[in-house]
């Protein structure tokens, strides 16, 4: 159903009324906070007409409209208060004295299993591991067996240089086992999940010493997210220093981003849109689909083994808040939040699902890119066949993002969060999706008004932007905030107050 658009014209043309000529000051004040350069002769006509006549200002109906709009643009765009937060993942005195220890246990053989970013979730994890137990790092092997197919390389994906020299002083790190270890046959472990640091100490480091050398079968989540400061330093140190994308990549996402924003002139939104098959199978969220697109996806979760759920009420999981946003549900969140219809939206996502696909998206929003859109087809033929590497271009715009939309929780969205803070708490919008589709709901049943639903929303996510909330414990470890979604205050810290 099409949204109705009744908003309705506030008498904010009242509050803009006042006598004499204290209003050339409020004009000017006004001017210097929006700051547009739009309204620079808007401005100027009105001081003429107040010089003409200073007891009485009134602005046209066109100015107010303008002056309206450029306040709440200023808003919509305004990133949290960051000013009295740096970032703190430098290494202590002690730490700098103890450096990496040069007589090892053992080598440690990681296999990194999932996506590109549960990836780097994972080895970022490994690296205070392999610090825990005193161990050689060789560097780890990626995912080649999940749904992508994916047959890339650490060396094809990371800056293998700059992964070992930002490590150094922390862990040892080598590219291949030593000659006399090549022929050894590693101990095979998957370590236990969200495991406290004694557990890799002690056990883990003991099984390291008789067997010399381990392989960890999994990396994901194999560490608790709560743990001592100078574990989370490295851990910050090697997500956000050490594991850079390779030059080729880096190069290419600045690029996307520079086309983006013509000349630093433009601004815009990077919007995950986890609306792509597999999702939706895994998840069993088919609301507003056809038949035989929900029968596909039924089919597909039950013929994959590996995922334990598969009978799933799909209407219930979307009133829980479990189901990824449809393209038109997020076109309405957008809308809601006060973004205008000429927004800027790269979007950051594989393959849309379904017949109507990215219709309501871009009937709303027509300036929507994607990598495809925006680089050459000769700029993307190095990556065309690694799904790893043209997500890390992916990742690489929407870092650089003014605005960080998902709609569905997920690795990428956690590790965009995370170094979004850490780069300066850059704006990012986590819809709450349970409230939302209860008020979408009762907008196209004409329950609500189009003015009391924006309103909601507005008011639902004003607060929901990344801010210094820190990792809180709870009491079962899978439902606590992962450490890498938000990284304060481990590697976040507040400035020393003078």
């Amino acid at each position: 159903m099409a949204v109705k658009n009744r908003r309705r014209n506030h008498s904010f043309s009242k509050l803009l009324r006042r006598p004499r000529r204290g209003w050339i000051f409020g004009f000017i004040v006004v001017f210097m906070l929006v700051s547009f350069s739009g309204l620079v002769k808007t401005f100027q006509d009105v001081l003429i007409r107040t010089r003409k006549n200073p007891s009485v200002v009134e602005l046209t109906f066109e100015e107010t409209s303008m002056v309206q709009q450029r306040f709440v643009e200023a808003e919509i765009w305004k990133k949290p208060n960051s000013e009295n937060y740096q970032k703190c993942i430098n290494r202590t005195k002690k730490e700098i004295e103890k450096g990496a220890d040069h007589a090892t246990d053992g080598y440690i053989v990681a296999n990194a299993n999932g996506g590109l970013n549960q990836m780097k979730l994972g080895i970022s994890d490994v690296v205070a591991i392999a610090k825990l137990m005193n161990a050689t790092l060789i560097l780890p092997s990626l995912d080649h067996k999940s749904y992508w197919n994916d047959t890339s390389g650490f060396k094809d994906v990371f800056d293998v240089k700059n992964f070992i020299e930002v490590l150094k002083d922390d862990i040892r790190i080598e590219e291949s086992l030593p000659s006399e270890f090549q022929s050894v046959t590693p101990f095979r472990k998957n370590p236990v999940s969200r495991s406290k640091l004694s557990y890799y100490r002690d056990h883990m480091r003991k099984l390291l010493k008789k067997h010399k050398v381990i392989e960890l079968m999994r990396t994901d989540s194999r560490l608790a997210n709560n743990v001592n400061n100078a574990t989370q330093r490295l851990r910050c140190r090697a997500m956000y220093d050490g594991l850079r994308f390779r030059k080729e990549i880096e190069q290419l996402g600045k690029k996307l981003v520079d086309r983006l924003r013509n000349n630093n002139t433009n601004q815009f939104i990077a919007l995950h849109l986890r609306y792509e098959k597999d999702m939706l199978a895994f998840t069993g969220c088919s609301y507003n689909l056809s038949k035989a697109e929900h029968e596909e996806l039924r089919q597909m979760r039950y013929d994959t083994n590996h995922w334990k759920e598969k009978k799933i009420d799909a209407k219930e999981q979307r009133l829980r808040g479990n189901c990824p946003m449809t393209p038109r549900e997020v076109a309405v969140f957008l809308e809601a939040l006060g973004y205008p219809s000429d927004t800027k939206i790269y979007v950051v996502a594989g393959q849309i699902y379904g017949q109507h696909g990215m219709r309501s998206l871009k009937e709303k929003y027509p300036n929507l890119y994607t990598k495809h859109t925006l680089a050459t087809e000769e700029e993307l033929k190095p990556f065309k066949n690694s799904q790893n590497q043209l997500a890390a271009i992916d990742y690489t715009v929407a870092l650089e993002s003014d605005v960080f939309v998902y709609s569905y929780d997920g690795n990428m969205a956690r590790a965009l969060q995370g170094h979004r803070m850490f780069e300066g708490f850059r704006k990012t919008i986590r819809p709450n999706r349970q409230k939302f589709v209860k008020l979408i709901d009762e907008l196209d049943k004409d329950l609500i008004t189009w003015e009391s639903f924006s309103h909601s929303v507005k008011s639902l996510h004003r607060t929901r932007a990344p801010n210094s909330r820190g990792v809180q414990t709870v009491r079962f470890q899978k439902l606590e905030e992962n450490f890498y979604s938000n990284p304060f205050p481990g590697c976040i810290c507040e400035k020393l107050k003078v």
